[in-house]
């Protein structure tokens, strides 16, 4: 079965920046918030870890900061960008400890899960330019 990677568009309607190479995130784990129809979890939102947020993640069952050499995972630490589930990333919201996003890095899939202005009112890159939206 070939994966169909759908098109590197952000939810700003440009061109998807990298999120993060170190440590290496997305869903086909090449620093993007690339996805595709595989990607059930939709792995679209590029957040910047905080120690409120791995805390939260752990809790409800996704614990991203402990080490998991066996799948070659080091961990996340406060700070490090991380391809989130859309679904999770509205949950921390719901929740009031969402980590700060960056818009530009988020893929226009997330908006199919998260309302946009939601993701602009965590944007680390505030005052880009609207989208047509």
């Amino acid at each position: 079965m070939t994966v169909q990677m759908d098109a590197s568009v952000n939810v700003l309607g440009g061109a998807l920046e990298p999120c993060s190479s170190d440590p290496l995130t997305g869903f086909f784990r090449n620093g993007a918030c690339d996805t595709c129809a595989e990607d059930r979890g939709s792995h679209t939102v590029c957040a910047v870890m905080t120690a409120e947020f791995l805390a939260f993640s752990k809790y409800v069952g996704n614990d991203l900061s402990t080490p998991r050499p066996e799948f070659g995972f080091a961990g996340l630490k406060p700070g490090d960008q991380w391809c989130l589930c859309a679904a999770r990333f509205l949950q921390a919201h719901d929740e009031g400890v969402a980590p700060k996003v960056r818009l530009r890095a988020t893929h226009a899939r997330a908006r199919a899960i998260v309302p946009l202005q939601i993701l602009r009112d965590h944007a680390l890159d505030a005052g880009t330019p609207d989208a047509g939206d």
